[in-house]
Order: C-alpha cells, then structure tokens, then sequence
C-alpha cells in the first residue's frame, strides 16, 4: 500500500476546523481522511506548528521547505515523494494516488427537503393578508 503524507501550513489545532471562520478546503480535506481511515487506509498529516520535527526530519519535505519556505505548503508526498505543493490534493488525486476503487470518494449528496410553512392568513402573512 502507498504511504501518503501531508504537510502543512502552520494552524491553531491539528486539523485547521476550531475557530468561528472554518475554512471549507479544510473541512473536506478532514473529511476525505476520515472517510480513508473508516476504509483502512491512513494518511499522516503534519501541522508546521504541532508537529515540527516532522518537516525536520523528512529530508525532501525539509528541502523543499528550505528552497520555497512555509509559504509553499502544503506539501503532499507518497512514497516519499512529493507530489503536490501548495494546495491539497482534489479527491480523485486521493484516489489515483492511492491506487483506490474509483468513487470510493465521491461526493455523496442527499436530497434535501424543505418544509414549507403555510399561514392561515392569506397572502404573505402581512397584517391583512398584504404588503
């Protein structure tokens, strides 16, 4: 099995998602890791602030840190290489990548139903029934 890593960027927690302002690339990128590790596959992921011995000790991370600085991340790597720079891979990346069945990450949407509020009043529900 490939071994995937992502490095990145500096942030409040371990996954970027506390704060009142989620960043939405963010929270899918959670979900995505979330989704492989119920399927058995683990991905590691590195935060620049809770984890930097990791950028340390990964010699082609380290390297390319040293060249493009933290700016450049994040950084993706399987096998040890890198793969991506500079943004999180899209969830077909995830999937070429790791060599998974296609539509192992497809976006799953449900349909949502709304409920309609009705008011015996006629019109809008304006005093007297209009505006």
């Amino acid at each position: 099995m490939k071994k995937m890593k992502i490095f990145e960027p500096a942030m409040c927690c371990e996954t970027g998602l506390c704060g009142v302002g989620v960043n939405p690339e963010l929270l899918r990128i959670s979900t995505v890791l979330n989704t492989l590790k119920s399927n058995g596959i683990a991905v590691h992921r590195y935060n620049l602030n809770n984890a930097p011995m990791e950028f340390v000790n990964d010699k082609v991370v380290n390297a390319y840190i040293n060249a493009h600085g933290p700016e450049g991340l994040p950084v993706v790597t399987v096998d040890d290489e890198i793969v991506i720079t500079g943004r999180y891979p899209a969830n077909e990346e995830f999937t070429s990548l790791l060599n998974l069945p296609e539509g192992m990450l497809a976006e799953q949407r449900r349909p949502v139903k709304a409920k309609v509020i009705r008011k015996k009043s006629g019109g809008c529900g304006c005093k007297g029934g209009c505006c």
